[in-house]
């Protein structure tokens, strides 16, 4: 169920809807058919959701259809006009690069790339991001971006690294399949971060858009001799705090305009 403004949705915004098979109509057919009462200030916070979503979706298929690569820490590679590799495999954004810039690199010289599959998972988020922000707002809040893991990722994403169980799993949420008997010599199997893409699929970088059966057998077939658990997907999700970055588009979108106008 959702209200907004302490209103059902059909009262609020009666004429809200999305084209069948959409992502924003997908999320927005689980919200209003959830036992769950999901709140929202506003049209807008709600609608600024169901782009976000869209846009996650939309870069993680973008990311599978590039030229990154799969690497572990370290062996990962990336271009460096626009960031600097660390020792530990991490890249952080060079001085001086727009933000805006660096990401959108990634998925056209992705050749040039190489990581796994978390750090994945933060560059769909923050090109998401960037489709649905103005780009100097983008720029403007990510003035420094660490790619790497998610204690280092950005305060305004942070809550895609905290994993926790929801009552509905959504398109666009962070999921994670668990691998807990991994062969230790192969500890890059010990699990995969994944995109919920909808309708069943989900995209891991290194493993490619797949559904859940195939992202466990591929698992299963690397854990330790005698293995006696099998790989599963967990009961939990990471996902953006939607409703700050809600108010930080719309206070970035009213600065911009101010600036114009000046």
């Amino acid at each position: 169920m959702i209200l907004i403004d302490n209103k059902p949705l059909e009262t609020a915004a009666p004429s809200l809807s999305f084209p069948a098979g959409s992502t924003e109509n997908a999320v927005l057919e689980k919200l209003k058919n959830s036992q769950t009462v999901y709140r929202y200030a506003s049209v807008d916070e709600l609608t600024f959701e169901l782009e976000l979503r869209r846009e996650i979706v939309r870069a993680a298929r973008d990311l599978n259809d590039s030229d990154l690569s799969f690497e572990v820490f370290r062996d990962s590679k990336c271009n460096p006009e626009y960031w600097t590799r660390r020792s530990d495999g991490g890249f952080v954004l060079r001085s001086g690069v727009k933000a805006s810039d660096a990401i959108r690199d990634i998925y056209t010289n992705g050749s040039k790339y190489a990581t796994e599959c978390a750090t994945a998972m933060q560059i769909v988020y923050y090109k998401a991001l960037l489709s649905v922000l103005p780009e100097a707002v983008f720029n403007r809040t990510f003035r420094r971006i660490v790619l790497m893991n998610w204690h280092q990722i950005s305060p305004e994403l942070r809550e895609t690294g905290l994993m926790r169980t929801a009552s509905d799993y959504l398109p666009g949420d962070r999921r994670y399949f668990a691998n807990p008997d991994v062969d230790p010599k192969t500890p890059e199997w010990q699990g995969e971060n994944v995109i919920d893409l909808g309708g069943g699929l989900y995209y891991g970088h290194g493993m490619g858009i797949r559904r859940a059966g195939a992202i466990i057998d591929a698992l299963n077939a690397n854990r330790r001799p005698g293995a006696t658990r099998k790989a599963y997907l967990m009961d939990q999700a990471g996902r953006p705090d939607f409703k700050e970055l809600a108010a930080l588009n719309r206070a970035g979108r009213q600065r911009e305009s101010m600036r114009q106008t000046a």
